[in-house]
């Protein structure tokens, strides 16, 4: 029973068949292999976004960092949620990659930012002078790392309130598909048509081994990626093996399926906390990730009897058996409802 992260499922056989074929002969390198022109081609046409720029690597961090060091100059701000993964989860990366920009974090209590406390934030037009940070790049993380999903009608309107203030947006999309899969929209209406400039898109969370396709809607903002890449040492010389997932993961709608898949498991667990008077939720868990409050001596049962999650706020193992603890359980694709019913029934 594994709900410690969608990094620790197992990538989907069709990704590791496609890397086993990739691995037939000889193909150019660094990017230039006949799989990458396909699949560049692929991702604009599902994103509606013909003259959109690809680029590919293999961790969230990278692209998340390589973008934002094309959207930001060392002296601005990046406004991102307090929760947000660039934040808590890449050890000031995006301040390395960037120069030194600095994020500038705004409250976010279900881990969604909200367009005006975003205003709030930036200040007021021309209120910012030379002694501080300027109005930089704006990044979106979908889901959130609460779990949550921001509606398309909340995209929209930071990108207004990003176009009218003339700064761009990210999106971190490392959990992209199950974000599409929760609201029923297209690839296009969560990104460009909602004022998204660049996105990364996740592969490595929902089934593959690992890569992270970074799209530039905004072509001008892509200039420098591929120098950013080289240099950070993120450009794998055996390229194909990046492309080769990324293909195999969009084949067929495989990464819809993936994502379906593990947001289903998640449902199912959600309704089962839901019905027990122990548990409380404490944000919206729309996608395939849940935040909830235990007793430590039902976290203790559930550990002891095989499940494998994050306690976020103490030792679930040693005192006071009442207090309550936080966990976080996330859904993979792999993970089957045998499983979280499995997990239910330990819940008691």
């Amino acid at each position: 029973m594994q709900f410690a992260s969608d990094n620790a499922g197992p990538a989907h056989p069709a990704i590791l068949d496609a890397i086993a074929r990739a691995n037939d002969g000889h193909q150019r390198a660094y990017g230039s292999e006949s799989a990458m022109t396909q699949l560049r081609d692929r991702i604009r046409e599902i994103f509606e976004a013909p003259s959109a720029e690809v680029h590919l690597v293999a961790t969230g961090t990278a692209a998340n960092s390589l973008i934002l060091g094309c959207m930001a100059r060392p002296w601005d701000a990046i406004f991102c949620s307090e929760h947000a993964h660039i934040e808590h989860d890449e050890g000031n990366a995006p301040e390395f990659y960037t120069g030194g920009a600095k994020l500038s974090l705004v409250p976010a209590p279900d881990g969604r930012m909200a367009a005006a406390d975003l205003e709030r934030v930036i200040g007021a037009p021309g209120a910012r002078s030379f002694h501080n940070a300027q109005p930089g790049p704006i990044s979106i993380t979908q889901v959130t790392e609460t779990g949550s999903v921001y509606a398309l009608d909340r995209i929209r309107a930071i990108g207004d309130l990003a176009r009218a203030r003339g700064q761009r947006v990210h999106m971190d999309g490392a959990r992209f598909a199950n974000a599409l899969m929760a609201l029923g929209c297209t690839p296009a209406e969560m990104t460009w048509k909602a004022g998204i400039d660049a996105l990364s898109f996740g592969g490595t969370k929902n089934g593959c081994l690992g890569v992270e396709a970074a799209v530039f809607f905004d072509p001008a903002l892509a200039r420098d990626f591929e120098l950013r890449r080289k240099r950070g040492g993120h450009l794998f010389s055996k390229h194909r093996f990046l492309s080769a997932q990324m293909t195999a993961y969009l084949e067929n709608d495989l990464w819809r399926d993936l994502a379906a898949r593990a947001n289903a498991a998640c449902a199912q667990l959600v309704a089962g906390l839901k019905a027990h008077p122990e548990a409380e939720i404490l944000y919206p868990a729309q996608a395939n990730l849940v935040f909830v409050t235990l007793p430590r001596a039902t976290c203790r049962r559930l550990i002891e009897g095989g499940a494998d999650f994050h306690v976020m706020d103490g030792d679930p193992m040693e005192g006071a058996p009442e207090t309550r603890l936080t966990a976080r359980l996330v859904c993979d694709w792999s993970l089957g409802e045998a499983r979280v019913s499995q997990f239910l029934s330990l819940l008691g």
